[in-house]
């Protein structure tokens, strides 16, 4: 049997709600990523693998912007908050006996060597077609190409374009 190609992922969060400093300063070295309710985001974590790495965005902030790269630690399983009538998560058409939300469980690698602002990636004509920079983009996991991720990582080692060039 061949071996699964490896998967690269983005996942976003407010960073007043939960930051990649939380993830990195996570007691128990890795966090749940749960309370996804878009069965589009859904699927995208039920395809994750132990090992695909993730780039951690901020959004929803002053200055939104990949900060961070994370791994899969544990691939998808129910989501318990859906099942909770006290979390703001609960769903209650969802079945414990056939769940409909899962979460998997990302660990922090490190932060990136600077973070990446939006509205820098959207103006770099590499990342065309990369899903994070489309207007309107709402979903909270996202697949991306090896491509991409190769690019982010590597735009991050340089310096920031100057105002003047903007």
């Amino acid at each position: 049997m061949a071996a699964r190609q490896r998967r690269y992922w983005v996942m976003k969060s407010e960073p007043d709600v939960y930051s990649f400093e939380d993830l990195q300063n996570d007691p128990e070295g890795h966090e749940h990523w749960d309370g996804v309710r878009n069965y589009q985001a859904r699927n995208f974590l039920c395809s994750q693998r132990v090992g695909d790495p993730v780039l951690f965005y901020h959004s929803n902030t002053d200055v939104p912007a990949v900060v961070g790269i994370a791994k899969v630690v544990r691939e998808a399983y129910p989501d318990p908050t859906a099942f909770d009538p006290n979390d703001n998560h609960f769903d209650p058409r969802s079945n414990p006996d056939s769940p409909t939300w899962f979460m998997t469980d990302i660990a922090a690698v490190r932060p990136l060597e600077r973070s990446l602002p939006l509205r820098e990636l959207q103006q770099r004509p590499e990342l065309d077609g990369l899903a994070l920079i489309r207007k309107g983009n709402r979903l909270s996991v996202m697949e991306i190409s090896k491509a991409h991720y190769d690019f982010i990582v590597s735009l991050a080692r340089k310096k920031p374009p100057s105002p003047s060039s903007r």
